[in-house]
C-alpha cells in the first residue's frame, strides 16, 4: 500500500478499504451526482481523486458491477445501470414459463389509489401513522394468460404525483428516471395460499385454487424501503425460478 492509500484508509475508516470506497460511490449514485445510464470517471481520476489506489478503486467498481449496480464495458468504460426490460427480467422477475424461456410479462393496471397507510405498510415501509401510501394493483400476463395479480404500495411523499402518471410495464424504470429512486436490492419471502375470490377472478382460477404468493420488499441505494409488492402468482404453467451462486 502506497503513502496515499495509507492517508485515504486513515480518511476513511478501519473498514476493508475497496468496501469504503464502494460505499462512497454508491452514497454519489443515491445521492444523483451520477444518474442511470451515466459514465463514471475513470478509475485513475476516481483513484486520485479518494487517495487510493487504482486497484482498490477497480475491486469497488467490482463489487458494485456484482450487485448489478454499475455496467461495465470492455474499451468504454463504466456505467451507471440502467433499470431497463433485460435487467429487471433477470434481477427481480423471477416467475419462468415451465417451457424455461423467460418472456417479461405484460401488465394492466386495475386500480391506482392514495390512502392512509395501514398498519402493514406503516411496518414494512416505516411509515408513520399518518403518512400516505399509493396503492397500484396490476394484473400481469404471460404469453397472453393471467399469471399474477400484485398490489404494489409506495410511500406517497417519495412518489409524489405518481398516481396521476401513465404506468408503464417497467416500474423500476420509472421511479430511476422521474423520482431519482434506484432500486438497489429486494427481499422476498415465498408462501403457498388460497386464492381469494378476487384473485382467482382475475387469475381466471376456482376460489380457493393453491398460488403462489410473493411478498417483496425493495430498497433503494440508500437502504431505504421504497415498495412493498405483493404478488399471487398462477403457477399452473411457470414456475419461481431463482439462480444461487
Amino acid at each position: 500500500m502506497d503513502r496515499n492509500e495509507t492517508a485515504g484508509e486513515d480518511a476513511l475508516g478501519f473498514r476493508p478499504l475497496y468496501r469504503q470506497v464502494r460505499d462512497m460511490l454508491v452514497r454519489r449514485l443515491a445521492d444523483g451526482i451520477w444518474p442511470a445510464g451515466a459514465l463514471l470517471p475513470s478509475e485513475m481520476q476516481l483513484a486520485a481523486e479518494l487517495g487510493v489506489s487504482q486497484g482498490t478503486v477497480r475491486k469497488a467498481l467490482d463489487a458494485m458491477a456484482s450487485e448489478n449496480l454499475v455496467v461495465r464495458r470492455q474499451g468504454k468504460g463504466t456505467f451507471v445501470a440502467t433499470h431497463d426490460e433485460e435487467r429487471i427480467m433477470f434481477q427481480f422477475f423471477k416467475l419462468v414459463p415451465d417451457s424455461g424461456q423467460r418472456v417479461f410479462p405484460d401488465s394492466q393496471v386495475l386500480s391506482v389509489a392514495r390512502s392512509r397507510a395501514n398498519a402493514g405498510e406503516q411496518e414494512v415501509l416505516n411509515l408513520s401513522r399518518m403518512s400516505e401510501v399509493v396503492r397500484i394493483t396490476r394484473l400481469r400476463s404471460i404469453a397472453g394468460r393471467p399469471a399474477i395479480v400484485e398490489t404494489i404500495s409506495l410511500p406517497a411523499d417519495t412518489f409524489r404525483e405518481i398516481e396521476v402518471m401513465e404506468l408503464p410495464n417497467n416500474l423500476y424504470g420509472l421511479y430511476a428516471l422521474h423520482f431519482g429512486v434506484t432500486i438497489a436490492k429486494s427481499d422476498e419471502k415465498l408462501k403457498a395460499v388460497a386464492a381469494t375470490a378476487d384473485e382467482a377472478a382475475a387469475l381466471q382460477l376456482p376460489p380457493g385454487a393453491p398460488v403462489l404468493q410473493i411478498s417483496r420488499i425493495a430498497y433503494s441505494l440508500d437502504g431505504a424501503p421504497v415498495e412493498w409488492r405483493l404478488s399471487t402468482c398462477n403457477t399452473d404453467a411457470q414456475h419461481y425460478h431463482s439462480e444461487l451462486r
